[in-house]
């Protein structure tokens, strides 16, 4: 029997259990992972950045993770020899209306104790002679980095300190009884003594399987990406983003500069056909039919709808995808942009049709479900691991 076993090797369950086998030395430490390796979903299909925390609410928790985690994160890989670079990001403004948003942003992140600059819009030409707009913020410790290779690193450690990762597993039940908990598995049972769950886009599944009462339902949102084309790969050194609508919880498309040399433009957010389906056409009628009983959804969608028509109208039509990056950088045309695999991003949606910006716990005497990690998950996992084992040395 283990003392812990962790389902889910993204990385926010991998930093859990490198965390576990860090503060418990000697700890059996299991890791189960449905697919073959690790980072197969969400954090193997996002845009690699390390976020400053410019967008959170000065003092919150997701403000004070996202600070530690960007420190922590940099760190890690230096110690590890992962690639990373720390180039900085300009938050764009092209309207009157975006400026306004934009200087409340600049307050939020002095706040935060973030190191961040306001520039005119001749300045930001100076720095960013293909980007347009009336003023930007430079905020200078966003980097970037591959996130499938922190979890290749992370896998490597857990091995290193005794864990064990088992791929290829898909939990099929959960049972907690009053020493142990049971998981009946494709590859068998496995008992523990604790039980903690980072499934992602499956965390709602998961806690059903474990029978705990769960109130909310994940809504996958596609995020879409084009590659730019090589030619124009040197079109900007630093990460350009636009300034985000606030009754939204996405950044809105974005220019990225990756660690293995492209340039990614995206991603938008659209309504997703399949909880783990990145081609265009993935289609998963159990995943649209979860979504669609779950009044909750349909209460997220009325108060969504206008915002909702937007983002497919970009999906649907390349031009107006285009147009919604011309405003900042007008030196792209439709030929630089060139389809890749898309993005999900798990969205918990609660009964009153609210989405949750927050972390989402479901728990018992001996089992710790995440059913929600708000973003940058990936940018906060290390401090998020270690708040999860604390939680987890509190309740037991």
């Amino acid at each position: 029997m283990y003392d812990y076993c962790v389902i889910g090797g993204g990385i926010l369950g991998l930093a859990v259990a490198r965390q576990l086998l860090k503060t418990h030395h000697g700890a059996g430490v299991l890791v189960l992972e449905k697919e073959a390796g690790p980072g197969r979903h969400q954090t193997g299909h996002n845009s690699g950045v390390i976020h400053a925390g410019v967008y959170y609410k000065p003092g919150s928790l997701k403000a004070r993770l996202c600070r530690a985690g960007a420190e922590a994160t940099k760190a890690y890989c230096a110690e590890k020899g992962i690639p990373f670079e720390t180039r900085g990001k300009l938050i764009v403004a092209t309207t009157a209306d975006e400026d306004l948003a934009m200087r409340a942003l600049l307050t939020n992140a002095r706040a935060n104790g973030i190191a961040i600059e306001p520039l005119t819009g001749e300045e930001l030409r100076e720095r960013e002679p293909d980007i347009v707009g009336v003023g930007a913020l430079f905020v200078s410790e966003t980097g970037i980095v591959d996130y499938k290779a922190v979890c290749r690193a992370l896998a490597d450690d857990i091995v290193a300190l005794g864990g064990a990762i088992s791929y290829s597993v898909e939990v099929e039940r959960i049972g907690e009884e009053a020493d142990a908990v049971m998981i009946e598995t494709s590859a068998g049972e496995f008992r523990a003594k604790h039980l903690v769950a980072c499934a992602g886009l499956q965390s709602d599944r998961l806690a059903s399987k474990a029978g705990l009462p769960v109130k909310h339902r994940i809504v996958p949102f596609r995020g879409e990406y084009y590659d730019v084309a090589p030619a124009k790969r040197g079109l900007v050194h630093h990460l350009i983003y636009p300034v985000p609508d606030p009754e939204l919880p996405f950044l809105g498309i974005h220019l990225t500069p990756t660690i293995d040399g492209r340039l990614t433009l995206g991603p938008n957010a659209v309504l997703g056909r399949a909880r783990e389906g990145y081609a265009r056409s993935a289609i998963n009628a159990r995943d649209m039919f979860n979504y669609a009983a779950f009044p909750g959804f349909w209460r997220m969608a009325a108060g969504n709808w206008r915002s909702g028509l937007s983002e497919f109208g970009n999906s649907m039509i390349k031009g107006r995808y285009l147009e919604a990056c011309r405003k900042y950088c007008p030196a792209l045309e439709l030929d630089d942009l060139v389809p890749v695999e898309a993005g999900i991003r798990a969205q918990a949606v609660m009964a009153d049709g609210s989405m949750v910006h927050d972390f989402l716990f479901l728990e018992s005497a001996r089992m710790l479900h995440v059913c929600n990690a708000p973003s940058p998950a990936a940018t906060s996992a290390l401090p998020i691991a270690r708040m999860i084992v604390e939680r987890l040395g509190a309740g037991g």
